[in-house]
């Protein structure tokens, strides 16, 4: 993007937090800090796509924003269900994909918020679209012996510097991003047991070595310094038919509507942004130097009031929220790996799927008997189901696609192509 041109920047959260607010003021006033919201050229607009099912909270907790922050972005757009059907009726009335097709991309799951923030972005003529988190801070750790250092991060900066020559930009995440808890291993599960079952649900880029680090520092991944002092971003790399990216921190080049591609995750699954990782053969992702934290368990709200704990706190299997969380993410893995390893690894698909069975089949009931929790056996009954729907989940992905090409070649390619030609 020419420095010399007026850039429009989104910057979108899928939330459905009651602390989105604070959030939200912590990443406005990290902008203000780094100059962004006084640059005449760049122009902040605010994208919130929220759900109010997801932990109960009410319209106001989203759209009810301070006139301080307001006053610091250009734009702002607040997307919850009426606007979404509402748009639903725009499209089918101006003949651009049905309802059905619009829901498809618009309502229900995970991706469906991601696609509903890239299609208000690029209608209003963005160039580019970062995802935040909200529960992630604009802020890195690193540890120097046992004391945490804490440094700020600009984010928002750092994206716009890159992504004029990329399609994607990402960044890194530190804090507490693995849902792991520390595991004391004894004669109920062994090592080797946990070790069996990671490799049966994660996928190729987790590998038993990073996760086995991260439950030495007590669930805490750090951020590594010499990414803090590199300005370099670093090519993200094919492994087994997909670039791996995360789902925040994550900018989209808008500016060649042809080269957006959109979300999708199994019904009641997540994985949005590693199937989107799996479309990116032929576009440039970017790796770059910014870091956000990860608020994984809800423990350090505090860090936006400006609060910096010396020592983070251990992840300990030892509470029914925390087994809670790891038990959820363990389903929501096992839910998208079948599809993940139809789409990169189809000719070891059964053989892959019989290894995760064998997999299980032993190391569920050591699971069960360690957390005295019985529920670990329902991970069996979910690979199996969404093991037979692989193929409707496939076809699904595959049409999703096939709908927002329809979607954005009717609606901003050719719009594109006309505003270059008139400039």
């Amino acid at each position: 993007m020419n420095n010399r041109e007026e850039i429009q920047v989104g910057i979108g959260f899928a939330t459905g937090r009651a602390n989105f607010q604070q959030v939200l003021k912590t990443n406005v006033y990290n902008w203000q800090e780094c100059g962004l919201t006084e640059r005449e050229k760049v122009r902040l607009n605010l994208l919130v796509a929220y759900d109010l099912e997801y932990s109960n909270t009410k319209q106001t907790d989203y759209t009810n924003v301070s006139g301080d922050v307001l006053g610091l972005v250009d734009d702002t757009y607040f997307i919850g269900n009426a606007a979404i059907e509402k748009e639903i009726r725009f499209l089918a009335r101006e003949g651009i994909v049905t309802p059905a097709e619009a829901r498809t991309l618009f309502v229900g799951g995970y991706a469906s918020k991601r696609n509903i923030l890239l299609y208000t972005a690029m209608k209003n003529k963005m160039d580019c679209l970062l995802f935040l988190d909200d529960d992630e801070y604009p802020v890195a750790v690193t540890k120097t012996h046992s004391t945490a250092i804490w440094s700020g991060q600009h984010v928002l900066n750092t994206h716009l510097k890159n992504i004029r020559r990329a399609d994607i930009t990402n960044g890194y995440h530190c804090g507490y991003i693995s849902p792991i808890p520390y595991i004391g291993f004894n004669d109920r599960l062994s090592e080797s047991d946990f070790r069996l079952f990671i490799e049966a649900i994660s996928n190729d880029i987790v590998s038993w070595d990073t996760i086995r680090s991260v439950m030495d520092s007590g669930g805490v991944t750090y951020a590594d310094t010499d990414v803090l002092v590199n300005d370099s971003p670093q090519v993200v790399p094919e492994i087994n038919r997909a670039k791996f990216i995360s789902g925040s921190n994550l900018c989209v080049n808008l500016k060649n509507p042809e080269r957006v591609l959109p979300f999708y995750n199994p019904p009641g699954a997540r994985g949005e942004d590693t199937f989107l990782g799996t479309c990116l053969h032929d576009r440039t992702v970017l790796r770059v130097p910014c870091y956000t934290f990860h608020d994984g368990f809800s423990m350090y709200h505090h860090l936006m009031d400006g609060v910096l704990p010396i020592e983070l706190k251990h992840i300990q299997a030892n509470s029914k929220k925390i087994v809670s969380r790891f038990y959820r993410a363990c389903v929501g893995w096992v839910r998208y790996k079948p599809l993940l390893l139809y789409i990169t690894q189809r000719d070891e698909y059964e053989r892959q799927i019989a290894r995760m069975r064998d997999q299980l089949t032993l190391t569920l009931p050591k699971l069960c008997a360690y957390f005295n929790r019985n529920e670990f056996m329902n991970l069996m009954p979910e690979l199996e189901l969404y093991h037979k729907n692989v193929r409707k989940h496939y076809r699904e992905f595959l049409e999703t696609q096939r709908i927002w090409t329809k979607l954005t070649d009717s609606l901003f390619c050719d719009s594109r192509e006309a505003d270059r030609k008139a400039q």
